[in-house]
């Protein structure tokens, strides 16, 4: 797209570990039902009432630049609240290096949020110890996110030992490394390239946004978390801190990929992973998938 090479670096794709209900709260089954002729069986699994979803990296190239945007579960994570995310062994690491980039190569590590599923790559286990994986990255996240997750803010590593447990293995190591760059509102990598702020599925969620003439691209992170959300954005899932917010945040995503003409990559979409964003009507969104990734 432009000056910018996209690779996705796929770690898994599979279907939740709850039902869709559980999944999205709000979901109404009656509206859900007449998008069946597109969701199943790549989005969804009527079967078995599962949402089908991808946890992928995105890989951005620019003449100057290597960015890799959210860094997926990780390999070794005790994880065992999220057994789709508790102690993987994948070979993300070589995946990533068929898509053209050694973890030395890597420039920027952009987190979208916090939470386990965007940030286990960002270290890695050596020799007993959770280093970062990525030796020559700043890693860049909201200081608002980094405030949120903190463990050691109040009573947090007592009321939620899991959510301590992930910040010690994947985040605070980068923030000891010397590695860490803490963003406050809207963030220039580049001129083409700006990180702004999408609160709502967690305090400090950002988007990135990739500027070009007549098009361009926002990475969206959690924001939109599964494409029947680009038809309900009203329909929050049950990670979402602030549920209302992030329908705030959503519709505002979606009205800048259709004003914009601006192509959708979110973290979770199954194939074809990308899409762009068509009004259908007032206030509401289809996606058209695009295959180019």
């Amino acid at each position: 797209m432009g000056a910018a090479t996209i690779t996705r670096v796929e770690e898994q794709v599979g279907p939740n570990d709850s039902v869709a209900g559980h999944f999205l709260p709000d979901l109404d089954r009656a509206r859900f039902e007449p998008h069946f002729d597109w969701l199943v069986p790549t989005h969804y699994d009527p079967v078995h009432d599962r949402l089908i979803t991808s946890n992928h990296s995105w890989l951005i190239r620019t003449d100057d630049l290597t960015i890799l945007l959210d860094t997926c579960a990780g390999n070794h994570k005790e994880r065992p609240w999220l057994p789709r995310f508790h102690q993987l062994n994948v070979p993300f690491l070589e995946r990533l290096e068929a898509a053209g980039a050694k973890p030395q190569d890597i420039d920027i590590v952009l987190c979208t949020h916090l939470h386990a599923d965007h940030v286990g790559w960002n270290t890695r286990l050596e020799n007993g110890r959770w280093v970062p994986t990525f030796p020559n990255a700043r890693y860049l996240f909201s200081r608002i996110e980094n405030e949120a997750w903190d463990p050691e803010v109040g009573n947090r590593r007592q009321e939620n030992p899991g959510r301590a447990c992930m910040y010690d293995d994947s985040v605070l190591p980068v923030i000891q490394a010397g590695q860490a760059q803490l963003l406050e509102g809207l963030h220039e990598i580049t001129g083409a390239l700006r990180v702004e702020p999408t609160p709502g599925h967690t305090p400090g969620h950002v988007v990135l946004k990739l500027l070009e003439e007549g098009g361009g691209a926002v990475f969206c992170g959690d924001t939109i978390h599964h494409p029947i959300q680009v038809c309900e954005p009203d329909w929050s899932t049950r990670f979402c801190g602030d549920p209302v917010l992030a329908r705030v945040s959503r519709r505002k995503v979606l009205e800048h990929c259709a004003e914009q003409r601006s192509l959708l990559f979110p973290t979770h979409f199954a194939a074809p992973h990308v899409a762009a964003v068509d009004r259908a009507g007032e206030g509401r969104y289809r996606p058209r998938f695009v295959h180019c990734c």
